[in-house]
């Protein structure tokens, strides 16, 4: 868990600010083979200091297996904290507080009350009909959390 607590307006705000994606955008993203996993990650400089990284994870057998993340980091540190999550239909999950639990494509949330119980930022979640691979979780993201690509282009996932 991060240990910096940021407000649901402050939550709301760095989601709904404009992120926009470099020209040169795909030599960027780096792809990186880990343990069972391909990932891609981008990071987007703030004026403050601060910066918005995105992170695209593929399970290399299970295609289900998905995460993609838009994550924050104040000024001065290496925290990350996840601000919007979005996760395949491949795992249970369970929102703490609520005593929910569901096997579906789901979408983590920051939330204030999260952090302030001492769960993960992104600890609760919501299921989403809005996508049902990776590529167009990944249009959901760009959507939600106002991320904006050059002229007459989309994200494209290459994590092979």
């Amino acid at each position: 868990m991060a240990d910096i607590i940021l407000n649901d307006a402050e939550i709301s705000n760095l989601i709904k600010e404009q992120k926009e994606f470099p020209p040169n955008y795909e030599t960027l993203f780096q792809t990186k083979d880990k343990k069972g996993h391909m990932e891609q990650e981008i990071i987007l400089p703030r004026s403050d200091g601060s910066q918005f990284k995105v992170i695209l994870r593929q399970n290399q057998i299970n295609q289900l297996a998905f995460s993609l993340i838009l994550g924050y980091m104040p000024p001065k540190t290496t925290a990350l904290i996840r601000l919007r999550r979005y996760n395949g239909k491949s795992h249970y999950h369970t929102n703490k507080i609520e005593k929910e639990t569901f096997y579906d494509f789901h979408i983590h949330q920051a939330t204030e009350r999260y952090q302030a119980a001492g769960f993960d930022e992104d600890g609760y979640a919501v299921t989403s009909k809005e996508f049902a691979d990776i590529q167009s979780a990944l249009d959901c993201l760009v959507k939600d959390c106002s991320i904006v690509l050059p002229a007459n282009r989309q994200l494209k996932m290459k994590l092979s």
